[in-house]
C-alpha cells in the first residue's frame, strides 16, 4: 500500500504541539523550564482553537465540501480529526503536569488542594477567602429572571449544579478579578514554597456562594472562541479610518462563538445539556482535564520562585553576546559601509541593530528611515529611535501592520504615538498582511546618496530577540538598497514589486524565484551532476513548493529542510521523497529564522534570508521579503549553522515516512545540541574580542569549540 506524501495542516500542528509537551516530559530538562514548556503547550494550543479551529468552523458553516488541498478532507472531518487528537493530547498533558508538579515537592514547592488541606491550612484557606476572595465575587444563579451570562473567552468561571425544592439550576461565578490566581500559603519545614490556585479555592467553597441551595456537581470551566476575524470585507469602505476599523473588529473578536468547552470534572448531564445549548457546542467539544485549565499562571509562579533564589529549577542564565563583526567604538552605518555585518539572535545581542537606528536618528547627513513593523515590544527602544529621527527633522516612513494577530491592539496604539510625533505611518494594501522585515536609512553626502538597510527574520522587538532565533542582516549594498526602495514605494502607493534581480518579494516575485532556482538545481541532479537544495523554516504547507520539492527529490536533488512547526510533505516514501530529510528542533528557544541554500557546493552555494515561510499566507498572501547573502564569510556561517541544526542529536526530532517524528539520540555519536552549541560559539567569540585579538577564527580554533560541547556518549 502506498503511503500518503502529504499531511494536514492542521494535523501536522498538532504533532509539533506534541513536541512541546514531550519537552515538559524531558527529564534532562531542568524541572522549571518542563513547567514552562506544559504552559507554551497550553497557550499554543488555546491560540490553536481561536485561529485554526475557529475558521474550520466558519468553513464548515459556509460550505462543508470546501475540501484541504492536500488530504482532500473536508472542514467537519479536520475538526472531527482535530478534536479526536487533542483529547488524547489532553490526557498527556494531565499525566505530565501531575509528574511535574511530584517532581516540584522534591525541591520543597506543593501545589495545594484546599479540598484536601490540612487543619492549619483550613483555617489560612478559610480566613483568606472570606476576606480576600468572597468581597469581589458576584455568584449567579441561571433562572427565568437571571439569563444565562456571556462568558469571556479564556476565562475561568465555577459553575455548580445546584439543588432546590423548585428544582435544579446552575450556578455561575467569575474566578478573576481584583486577586491574584497564585496565593502564596505559609512555608512548612518541608516545603518552602506552597501555593494554589484562586479558582481551585473558589470552587472548594462554591456552597458558600449559593447558601440556598444544595451542590449536587461542580467544577470549573473554560470557553475558547473563535478569534478568526477577517478585516478584508471592512476595509472595501475607504471612508473609514483602518485604525478605527481594527478597534471595533477586535472588540466583535470577543463575543464570537464557542469553540472548546474546557471542564476541571464531569458535570451533571443536566448542567451538561444547558452549558451545550447556551454555548452552542457539542459533546466533542468539550474536555474534562484534571490539570489547570489555564496555565497562564505558570509565568507568576516562575517569578515567585526566581525571587527565592532557585536557580537550580532553571537553565544556566544566558545573556546574548556581543557580536565580533561589531566595533563597540565606531558608528554603525561606517562600520557597515565597509562590510556587511550579521547578528545571530538570541545568542548575539540586537544592541548593534538598536545602535544603528539611534545613531541615524542624530546623524545630519540622514535625511530618510523607512522600515515595517509587525511586532514590536510594549517599550519598544526601536519605536522611541524612530520618534526621535521624525522630531530632529528625518523624514520617518513607518508601515504598521493593524492586522498583527492579537497584537492589533498594540500596534494601534504605537500607530498613534507614532503620527503624534510627525511620523508618517500608513498600512498595508488590502487582503495583504506586510510580514516582511525591512529597513532602509538613506544618507545624503554633498551631491551623492548612499543606503543603508536591514532585513531580518523576525521582529523588530528586543523581548523576542532574548527568546526566539532569528537573524540580521546590515548591509550598503547598492542593489540591494534600490529593490528595498521599491518595495517602500510600492507599499506607499497601493502597489506591488512585479520584478526583482536581488531581494525575493512576495506575492509575485519570491515563490517564482524560489521554484527557478529549484529547477536549476533539478536539471544539474539530471544531468548527474550533485544537486542541494536547503530551508530552514517555521512550516511548510504551500502545495506549489512541496510539489516542486517532490519533483527535486524524484529527480534526485539532496532536499534538507529544518521545520520547526507545520510539515505537509512526508519525507523518505520510495521513488516519490527519499531523498528528502525533514528535522524540527524544539529547545530552550522558539526556531524562528528561515533560510533557503541551492547548490551542493557550499562554495558557490546561493544563501537567502527572509521574512517567509513556505506557507501559502506568506508566498501568495503578504508582503515578504528575502535577501540574499553576498558576503562569504557570513554566507559560510549560515551554512555551518545550517549543518550543525542538521546534525543536531538532542533536541532534534526526524519526520519518517509514517509521518511521525522519532527523536534522535546520540549512539556512539558526538552529542549535539546546537542552540547550546551556538550560544557557547558566541560567548567563546566574544570573549576572544575582549581579549583584543579580532583575527579571523581560523577552522582549527572552531573545531576546538565543536569539541568542547561535543563528547562521546
Amino acid at each position: 500500500m502506498s503511503k500518503k506524501v502529504y499531511d494536514n495542516r492542521e494535523l501536522s500542528w498538532l504533532k509539533f504541539n506534541e513536541r512541546v509537551l514531550e519537552e515538559a516530559n524531558d527529564k534532562a530538562t531542568p524541572i522549571g523550564e518542563r513547567l514552562m514548556f506544559s504552559s507554551i503547550f497550553s497557550s499554543n494550543l488555546d491560540e490553536f482553537f481561536m485561529v485554526r479551529v475557529g475558521s474550520l468552523h466558519d468553513k464548515m458553516l459556509i460550505d462543508d465540501n470546501d475540501r484541504d488541498g492536500k488530504t482532500l478532507m473536508r472542514p467537519s472531518e479536520q475538526i472531527d480529526a482535530v478534536l479526536s487528537r487533542v483529547k488524547s493530547l489532553s490526557e498527556l498533558q494531565d499525566k505530565s503536569f501531575e509528574k511535574i508538579c511530584s517532581s516540584l515537592e522534591n525541591y520543597g514547592i506543593k501545589k495545594i488542594n484546599p479540598e484536601k488541606a490540612s487543619k492549619n491550612d483550613k483555617e489560612f484557606i478559610d480566613k483568606f477567602f472570606k476576606h480576600e476572595i468572597s468581597p469581589f465575587l458576584s455568584p449567579l444563579v441561571v433562572d427565568s429572571r437571571h439569563p444565562f451570562p456571556f462568558l469571556n473567552g479564556k476565562s475561568v468561571y465555577a459553575t455548580a449544579s445546584l439543588k432546590s425544592k423548585n428544582g435544579t439550576l446552575l450556578g455561575i461565578a467569575g474566578t478573576s478579578g481584583v486577586f491574584k490566581r497564585v496565593i502564596i500559603l505559609p512555608p512548612t519545614e518541608k516545603h518552602k514554597v506552597r501555593y494554589m490556585l484562586a479558582e481551585d479555592l473558589i470552587i472548594s467553597k462554591i456552597h458558600k456562594l449559593f447558601p440556598d441551595y444544595e451542590v449536587c456537581s461542580k467544577a470549573l470551566l473554560r470557553v475558547t472562541r473563535n478569534a478568526d476575524i477577517d478585516v478584508n470585507e471592512a476595509l472595501y469602505d475607504h471612508e473609514l479610518d483602518f485604525r478605527a476599523i481594527m478597534s471595533e473588529l477586535i472588540k466583535k473578536r470577543k463575543k464570537l462563538c464557542a469553540v472548546r468547552l474546557q471542564l476541571s470534572a464531569s458535570l451533571d448531564d443536566n448542567s451538561i445539556s444547558v452549558l451545550k445549548k447556551k454555548l452552542d457546542i457539542n459533546k466533542s467539544q468539550i474536555f474534562v482535564q484534571s490539570s489547570p485549565l489555564d496555565m497562564s499562571f505558570i509565568g507568576d509562579l516562575i517569578d515567585i520562585l526566581r525571587d527565592k533564589k532557585m536557580s537550580e529549577l532553571f537553565y544556566e542564565p544566558y545573556t546574548p553576546q556581543k557580536s565580533i563583526m561589531v566595533n563597540d567604538n565606531l558608528p554603525m552605518i561606517s562600520q557597515i559601509d565597509k562590510r556587511d555585518i550579521f547578528l545571530s539572535y538570541p545568542y548575539e545581542s540586537i544592541k548593534p541593530f538598536i545602535r544603528l537606528l539611534k545613531e541615524a536618528a542624530t546623524d545630519k547627513n540622514v535625511v530618510s528611515i523607512k522600515i515595517t513593523l509587525y511586532r514590536v515590544a510594549k517599550n519598544s527602544q526601536i519605536v522611541d529611535a524612530l520618534i526621535d529621527a521624525a522630531e530632529n527633522g528625518k523624514e520617518v516612513l513607518v508601515l504598521v501592520e493593524l492586522r498583527a494577530r492579537f497584537d492589533e491592539e498594540n500596534n494601534i496604539g504605537w500607530s498613534k504615538r507614532l503620527e503624534e510625533s510627525g511620523v508618517k505611518v500608513i498600512y498595508g494594501p488590502e487582503e495583504l498582511k506586510v510580514h516582511s522585515k525591512l529597513l532602509l536609512i538613506t544618507r545624503k553626502i554633498g551631491t551623492s546618496i548612499k543606503y543603508t538597510t536591514q532585513i531580518g527574520t523576525g521582529n523588530y522587538n528586543e523581548k523576542t530577540s532574548a527568546l526566539y532565533t532569528d537573524v540580521s542582516l546590515m548591509t550598503a549594498n547598492e542593489n540591494i538598497a534600490k529593490e528595498a526602495a521599491e518595495v517602500f514605494n510600492c507599499l506607499s502607493t497601493g502597489r506591488l514589486v512585479e520584478e526583482s534581480n536581488y531581494l525575493l518579494v512576495s506575492p509575485l516575485t519570491l515563490r517564482k524565484s524560489v521554484i527557478k532556482m529549484m529547477d536549476k538545481e533539478i536539471l544539474k541532479a539530471k544531468n548527474g551532476e550533485d544537486a542541494f537544495v536547503g530551508a530552514k523554516l517555521n512550516s511548510l504547507t504551500d502545495k506549489v513548493l512541496i510539489n516542486k520539492l517532490i519533483e527535486c527529490s524524484k529527480a534526485g536533488v539532496k532536499v534538507w529542510l529544518v521545520i520547526r512547526g507545520i510539515c505537509c510533505l512526508i519525507p523518505g516514501i520510495n521513488g516519490v521523497t527519499d531523498n528528502i530529510t525533514v528535522v524540527s528542533i524544539v529547545g530552550r528557544y522558539l526556531e524562528h529564522a528561515r533560510f533557503y541554500m541551492f547548490g551542493a557546493d557550499e562554495d558557490t552555494r546561493k544563501v537567502y534570508i527572509s521574512s517567509a515561510d513556505f506557507m501559502t499566507r506568506n508566498t501568495i498572501r503578504r508582503v515578504e521579503v528575502a535577501a540574499p547573502v553576498f558576503d562569504k564569510e557570513i554566507k559560510a556561517r549560515i551554512i555551518d549553522m545550517f549543518n550543525m541544526m542538521m546534525s543536531d542529536n538532542i533536541k532534534a526530532r526526524v519526520l519518517g515516512s509514517d509521518g511521525i517524528y522519532i527523536k534522535r539520540t546520540p549512539d556512539g555519536e558526538d552529542v549535539i545540541n546546537a542552540q547550546e552549541y551556538f550560544y557557547h560559539e558566541a560567548v567563546t567569540k566574544a570573549r576572544l574580542k575582549e581579549s583584543s585579538d579580532t583575527k579571523a577564527l581560523k577552522p582549527s580554533f572552531l573545531q576546538k569549540i565543536i569539541n568542547l560541547f561535543r563528547r562521546k556518549k
